[in-house]
């Protein structure tokens, strides 16, 4: 049993192979990439075509001395899909509920280069190297009256990125997923799906330019839990709680400082990790 996810990968475990690739790689993070090579050979698990790319490690609420390496390896693989020029980075979610709260927080420590060009012509020769970013952090739906895709459609109209980076947190159905997993897509992403709480999505066909979809698990519900461990079916007419980790400040905090620097890394390939850091705290 699967239950409810945001993970390809969870969603791919007992999936038929024909038309979905996956390939593993991976030093500082478990990589898996599964590539669905048609929207019909993704019905059967519910996803579009496209790259969905999982990364696994240790929990972000633990210390790691690998955070250079894993930034680094975030980064890399994001370069793989962010095309060149100018990029605008968008955080979802609440910022007042914790484990909602990972896109904004992601999104406070993105470098914004879009305006510095114009401000700083002085340093023009330092700045030529920046690539343009804008960045949004907008709230939600019941805070603003206003969808997030409504909103960064408008953004995007005004700015004309080549693409969004969409970060938000996940749901996952696998506990040990639970806030040590990254999954990056070039498929967009539909804000609260995995909740119960399906937004409009964020795609080329809404936004008209590609979506990179960015997040990590914050939550899993119980009935999902119950029914991994135990094999059986609970009934939908039971109430039902989403569940976080007892640590979910810290984890969401330093998992958004690593989603941070990854992206900034990709986006700005001319800085290095030291510098990156430097800008970012």
């Amino acid at each position: 049993m699967t239950g409810r996810t945001d993970l390809a990968l969870e969603s791919a475990m007992n999936a038929p192979r024909e038309g979905i690739k996956k390939t593993e790689r991976g030093k500082a993070f478990k990589i898996t990439e599964i590539e669905i090579e048609s929207d019909e050979a993704g019905k059967s698990i519910g996803r579009k075509k496209g790259r969905y790319i999982t990364l696994e490690g240790r929990s972000f609420g633990m210390f790691s001395t690998d955070v250079k390496d894993m930034c680094t390896e975030l980064a890399e693989e994001l370069s793989r899909l962010v095309p060149a020029g100018n990029i605008l980075v968008a955080g979802l979610g609440n910022s007042d509920i914790t484990p909602d709260a990972l896109g904004p927080m992601t999104a406070s420590k993105i470098l914004a280069t879009r305006h510095l060009r114009h401000e700083l012509m002085k340093d023009a020769d330092f700045f030529s190297d920046m690539r343009p970013v804008g960045v949004i952090a907008g709230g939600v739906l019941g805070q603003t009256g206003i969808e997030s895709a409504e909103l960064i459609s408008a953004v995007a109209q005004k700015v004309q990125p080549e693409c969004v980076i969409a970060v938000d947190a996940l749901a996952c159905s696998d506990v040990e997923r639970l806030g040590r997993t990254i999954q990056i897509s070039n498929t967009g992403i539909s804000p609260g799906s995995g909740v119960q709480n399906k937004r409009l999505e964020l795609s080329d066909s809404t936004l008209g330019v590609p979506v990179i979809g960015v997040g990590v698990p914050t939550v899993v519900d119980m009935h999902t839990i119950v029914e991994n461990y135990t094999g059986s079916r609970i009934s939908d007419k039971l109430p039902n709680m989403m569940v976080t980790p007892r640590d979910t400040d810290r984890l969401v905090s330093r998992a958004a400082s690593v989603l941070a620097a990854g992206i900034n890394l990709a986006l700005q390939p001319s800085l290095d990790f030291g510098e990156i850091e430097e800008l970012m705290w």
